[in-house]
């Protein structure tokens, strides 16, 4: 298939009908407890005008619960089968419009408030990409704002806990890259923007880590090969010159 950059990529190829399965792997820090809202993994069917990022339409939209909302403690992998999948149109990429199906990747959190001082009118939360280039003095930050939503219109009370779910198909973020040659950084945050009801506005930022997974297949291949070269056997059974 042929991407927007006119490059050629290699797909899975799904037909009407047929079902789409796989394993959801969700890693974690060691020795950190991850608390979650819930794991869920969803099938989309979407078009997408490339003159107007905000105009999508999503035709097919399934939902698999994976997880209720809990706390991990070590890394776990979830088993998913979308069932005998309807897939009323063919993928295309063109020069306006793309139709694409895809696992959606999603950020999902929650926010509690556990003091309110403020009368707040209402709360925004934005996905910010930072651009860091230079050394020292000559250090360079271009801020882009890639999306922004209210997630609520009001005022909230103590105690009070907002759900949210970031999702990111339509923005292709980069991963996360931190000090490439020593030239340039790019780094990702949520930020939370309270406005009151003489609107100022009140800030929190967070640092997000983004990375793009090898596939399953790749990171065999990279296995075998340290394997290969690394190994105590492949050094033991080298040859010894002759006396």
């Amino acid at each position: 298939m042929k991407t927007e950059d006119g490059k050629v990529e290699k797909h899975f190829l799904f037909y009407d009908g047929e079902s789409v399965s796989g394993k959801v792997n969700v890693s974690k820090q060691h020795g950190k407890r991850l608390e979650h809202q819930g794991i869920r993994i969803e099938f989309v069917g979407q078009i997408e005008l490339f003159n107007d990022k905000s105009n999508t339409h999503e035709f097919v939209n399934l939902v698999k619960e994976l997880a209720l909302p809990g706390e991990l403690t070590q890394s776990r992998s979830y088993d998913f089968e979308f069932m005998q999948v309807e897939k009323p149109y063919e993928s295309y990429i063109g020069a306006n419009v793309r139709l694409r199906y895809h696992l959606k990747d999603v950020i999902v959190g929650k926010i509690y408030f556990l003091l309110v001082r403020i009368k707040i009118q209402h709360m925004e939360l934005q996905l910010i990409k930072k651009e860091i280039t230079g050394i020292g003095p000559s250090t360079t930050t271009e801020t882009e704002t890639i999306a922004k939503y209210e997630i609520m219109d009001g005022a909230p009370v103590k105690g009070e806990s907002i759900p949210i779910r970031l999702f990111l198909a339509g923005y292709d973020p980069t991963p996360t890259m931190r000090d490439v040659n020593k030239k340039f950084s790019v780094r990702y945050f949520l930020n939370l923007v309270l406005v009151d009801e003489e609107d100022r506005r009140y800030f929190k930022q967070q640092e997000i880590i983004l990375w793009r997974k090898a596939p399953e297949k790749l990171r065999k291949q990279r296995t075998n090969f340290h394997q290969r070269f690394e190994s105590p056997e492949s050094q033991a059974s080298a040859e010894q010159p002759e006396m």
